[in-house]
């Protein structure tokens, strides 16, 4: 090693480490704290809206040019490190690149179906469109709601009413892909532990202060 180089500026730095406490805070807090659970989802949008930003006009080894490269670049990184050919990145490998693209993603639709679900509540950005599509069920509802005597049946009509088809989707899809990025997570983390070791260098260390060891 020949000294340290600044690598990772406070953007990176601050994306990589609010997103770690928002993703947490919101995966513990689920439906039991409804209020913490969405601004913790918010905050995670958010973050997620500056980090593709800064992936265009941030710091060099921030832009997704940087770090952007096929499975196939990816697949033979990792060949190379199980062989015990060691090709040092300044910044991300070409694994480690796919891997933020991949929890990218993941998070995004993690957060986007989680607007979806809160949208049927009326609640949310997406409120409007979710009202709509859960107008158009409360609709049908109260039209297949009467009796064969012709009165309303209003147990019948509420139950259809809690039936709603999107809704349901949409919570499925957000709870795949929560669980999903906690998958990507956990390959994350050992990836960063088996690169750390084999590069010897301090990847933690590195994303707190900025510095890699060259």
């Amino acid at each position: 090693m020949n000294g340290k180089v600044y690598v990772w500026d406070w953007v990176v730095r601050g994306f990589h480490w609010l997103l770690v406490a928002a993703f947490l805070t919101s995966y513990l807090s689920g439906d039991e704290w409804e209020s913490l659970h969405v601004y913790s989802g918010y905050l995670i949008v958010t973050l997620l809206l500056v980090r593709i930003l800064w992936g265009f006009i941030g710091s060099k080894h921030a832009r997704f040019s940087d770090f952007v490269r096929s499975p196939a670049a990816a697949i033979a990184y990792l060949k190379g490190l199980a062989a015990g050919k060691i090709t040092h990145y300044r910044g991300h490998n070409p694994a480690g690149g796919l891997m933020v693209i991949a929890l990218l993603l993941s998070i995004a639709m993690t957060g986007f179906s989680g607007l979806k679900t809160y949208g049927f509540e009326g609640k949310g950005p997406l409120a409007v469109v979710s009202q709509t599509q859960a107008g158009s069920l409360s609709a049908s509802a109260v039209e297949t709601g009467f009796d064969k005597d012709g009165d309303h049946d209003k147990e019948h009509g509420d139950k259809h009413q809690k039936e709603n088809p999107d809704e349901e989707f949409w919570e499925e899809i957000h709870e795949f892909f929560a669980n999903f990025t906690v998958l990507l997570v956990l390959l994350h983390i050992a990836g960063v532990i088996v690169s750390s070791r084999v590069h010897r260098e301090d990847l933690v260390g590195a994303m707190i202060t900025g510095y890699k060891e060259e």
